[in-house]
């Protein structure tokens, strides 16, 4: 995995796409848009993730987006891909989409039972970078093999994971996902917040106040 240092072969990677704030991997398969507001810059990219550094008003996020290959021998290049620009990485950021296996296992339902084995390297990986789990809605599973009945599949393969500094800065972070449409993958729809949400707390009255006998009192003097 090496950065891009040639401008001009970054000009190439954005004219796949034709639009001026957006970027594609070498394998084609991630594209990653952002808003004028934003500045977008290339870290990394490799076959299954895409690293850019997006600025806004001086605060700066790494972004990683991910496409991870079904095989566990495969993967094993793109953790340590992963941990390397983490490594070398003192600013918030997040990671997310396909990681193409399960943490546990709730996270699959049908097909083969769970094994722990496979999902080791990947728990070892969010370990060791000190990621943790955005919260959810939606449905559990994201994913689903388009069979039915017996041979029916579903699994939670795409997630969203953020290290500490990025919790800090939005605390309020969340992700929803949302009704599959045209994919076997739902879409993942992530909303954050630099500040924690206030939860204002509804106003309670209950009537039998009113049949106390000091209540018209009580009332006048306030």
């Amino acid at each position: 995995m090496e950065p891009f240092r040639d401008p001009s072969e970054l000009e190439q990677y954005r004219r796949k796409l034709g639009y001026r704030n957006a970027l594609v991997n070498r394998a084609s398969k991630i594209w990653i848009f952002w808003d004028d507001d934003y500045e977008g810059h290339i870290v990394a990219d490799s076959v299954q993730q895409l690293t850019i550094k997006l600025t806004r008003y001086n605060t700066f996020v790494l972004v990683l987006a991910v496409y991870a290959k079904c095989s566990h021998e495969e993967r094993i290049d793109l953790w340590e891909d992963l941990q390397h620009i983490a490594a070398d990485s003192d600013i918030s950021w997040v990671i997310g989409r396909d990681f193409n296996v399960i943490l546990r296992e709730e996270d699959k339902l049908g097909g083969l039972a769970f094994t722990q084995s496979e999902a080791a390297d990947f728990a070892h990986f969010i370990n060791n970078c000190g990621l943790s789990e955005l919260k959810f809605s939606g449905s559990l599973f994201t994913w689903w093999n388009g069979g039915v009945e017996e041979e029916c599949i579903f699994k939670r393969l795409d997630r969203v994971l953020v290290n500490q500094k990025f919790q800090d800065l939005y605390p309020s972070s969340e992700v929803h996902h949302l009704v599959r449409q045209g994919s076997n993958h739902a879409p993942l729809h992530m909303r954050y917040s630099t500040t924690e949400e206030s939860h204002i707390r509804p106003f309670r009255f209950l009537h039998f106040w009113t049949k106390h006998r000091g209540f018209e009192e009580v009332v006048r003097q306030h």
